[in-house]
């Protein structure tokens, strides 16, 4: 992660955990409409109180599905972002779960270790910069308390908005 595309438009997630604080440098740049997606959800409170439904030990934790089974999502999909130079190459890497190509939604995963064989199929949009141990100490079912943003984001949701639109407003029906 290079310093640089960080300083100017830095946007950090933080997940609040049962377990810790993990925090998530993210890449708009590489990802746009993926990070647009995960920070308009996190700014909504979407992930506050969901559990990490699916940890597999030395693979990945994963979470983001208000129904807790795996199955759930926002309601909406929307397509792969894929760059060369974001990949599943160590752990920490933040990603999209989906159910094959262009079925993101809200679930996603922060990996234990590196995983190329995801590389093409899930889109990265960020990197644990603290709170692997965390990730690394993360059970089944346990809590992200709250999911919070900082950094500024409204450049990028601004640049995304058709598709925010879009999102809110199946979001605001249910």
């Amino acid at each position: 992660m290079s310093s640089d595309s960080q300083a100017s438009n830095e946007l950090v997630a933080v997940f609040d955990t049962v377990k810790g604080e993990i925090r998530v440098a993210l890449f708009p740049t590489e990802a746009p409409m993926t990070v647009a997606n995960f920070v308009n959800l996190a700014i909504r409170g979407y992930y506050n109180g969901l559990k990490f439904h699916r940890v597999l030990a030395n693979f990945m934790v994963q979470g983001g599905d208000p129904t807790g089974t795996g199955m759930g999502g926002p309601g909406y999909n929307f397509g792969d972002e894929f760059s060369p130079i974001r990949r599943h190459d160590s752990a920490g890497v933040l990603s999209m779960a989906n159910a094959g190509p262009g079925t993101n939604g809200s679930q996603f995963f922060i990996t234990h270790g590196p995983t190329p064989h995801l590389d093409g199929k899930h889109s990265v949009f960020g990197q644990v910069s603290s709170g692997q141990d965390i990730v690394n100490a993360i059970a089944q079912n346990d809590v992200m308390t709250t999911v919070t943003i900082e950094g500024d984001a409204s450049a990028l949701l601004e640049a995304q908005k058709s598709q925010v639109d879009g999102w809110n407003g199946v979001l605001d029906s249910q």
